[in-house]
């Protein structure tokens, strides 16, 4: 069961990165806040990497680094913009649909396959989505489905978990053709790289703002560190889906965060919303 804790481990550290990630943006422009992520994450890795040294590369791993990178580096601009613009309590649940994203592309990119209790955990997790927005039911049985298309975050949060449900089987490649601290320290250093051009075409003095606040974001980092080692380590010991599912409890430290640091509202139903939807992700994962 050493892969449940480290999982576990890294959606607690995950959730962490989740609210510091939502305070900074508080102060500070989204695309640097992307940026940063990846870069502080990066530096954070590089001391312990230098210790160690470099693994010996396979022949796949090249072609993971290019594919997980892009998606990734697309993936964490629409992320931070998802939850800077709209409550986490809505938008970090919809990321538990990255296990029913798996179901299609595990077996296609690591030749995993999931079972019928894998199916009903999917059921469940649509229907959490659904309780998400039960408020709006008054107004047609379809209507909280429409609100997650109606907003742009959870709209937004949507395509991270399509992005996020390949570059996690990307990631298990990844750390199959190196190890789990390098492939983490390359596929971070990779994707500051290519986020680094949009600080100049879109954010305002990106230095001065990143001088401010770089302890919030430097935090941000460390917790971000933390959480993907535990993933890449959990991967080499049991399918990406399990790692990615359990993972996702992070949605439920989200919904409590968004109540008690953020004052979000309609808390109730999203928390029902949340708990169901990790129902099905525990059904996927022990079963």
């Amino acid at each position: 069961m050493l892969w449940f804790f480290l999982a576990i481990s890294t959606a607690i550290f995950t959730s962490l990165q989740d609210v510091l990630g939502k305070r900074t943006l508080q102060n500070i422009d989204a695309t640097i806040v992307a940026w940063s992520w990846s870069f502080f994450t990066a530096l954070v890795l590089l001391p312990v990497q230098v210790l160690v040294g470099i693994p010996d590369l396979g022949s796949q791993f090249g072609v993971a680094l290019a594919v997980g990178s892009v998606l990734n580096a697309i993936a964490s601009v629409l992320y931070i913009q998802a939850i800077s613009t709209s409550d986490l309590s809505l938008c970090l649940p919809l990321i538990a649909f990255s296990p029913l994203f798996m179901a299609i592309s595990s077996p296609i990119i690591v030749g995993e396959w999931l079972s019928w209790m894998d199916g009903l955990g999917i059921g469940l997790i649509v229907g959490g989505s659904y309780l998400l927005n039960l408020k709006d039911r008054s107004r047609g049985y379809f209507a909280p489905f429409q609100a997650l298309v109606r907003e742009r975050g959870p709209k937004l949060m949507l395509v991270v978990a399509l992005l996020w449900s390949i570059t996690a089987n990307v990631d298990k490649v990844g750390v199959q053709n190196s190890s789990p601290l390098f492939w983490s320290w390359a596929g971070f250093s990779a994707i500051a790289l290519l986020q680094f051009p949009l600080l100049f075409s879109r954010s305002p003095n990106p230095g001065r703002q990143i001088s401010q606040h770089w302890l919030g974001l430097s935090l941000m980092g460390l917790c971000t560190a933390i959480a993907v080692l535990f993933q890449m380590l959990a991967l080499k010991l049991t399918l990406v889906v399990q790692v990615i599912a359990i993972k996702r409890t992070s949605v439920l430290f989200g919904v409590l965060w968004g109540k008690f640091l953020f004052h979000e509202s309609g808390i109730r139903d999203r928390f029902w919303g949340a708990t169901t939807m990790l129902i099905g992700v525990v059904l996927m994962t022990l079963f």
